[in-house]
């Protein structure tokens, strides 16, 4: 069964500066996102100097890990707040 309701977030502020933690919690978040048949995961690497979010771009670009979601969209309203979608499977 599939469900909209399923929504998960990640907030990456507690390990900005950890390299390693970072590719761990996002890749944990969408293996998560997949076994829950998640539709949204929402993913905050905050605003500061933009450097975060364009590592979590850069990871949500890697080709094993394009392969589990839909479509990636940045909030317009809040550039701080990426947001990672699934498809239904």
């Amino acid at each position: 069964m599939y469900t909209d309701a399923v929504k998960l977030k990640l907030d990456l502020h507690e390990i900005y500066n950890r390299g390693d933690d970072i590719d761990r919690a996002l890749r944990a978040i969408i293996v998560e996102a997949v076994e829950k048949k998640a539709r949204l995961v929402e993913i905050i690497p905050g605003k500061g100097s933009g450097q975060l979010k364009k590592r979590v771009l850069r990871f949500l670009d890697q080709d094993d890990i394009k392969a589990m979601y839909d479509r990636v969209e940045k909030d317009s309203h809040n550039f701080g707040r990426v947001f990672v979608h699934f498809k239904k499977r």
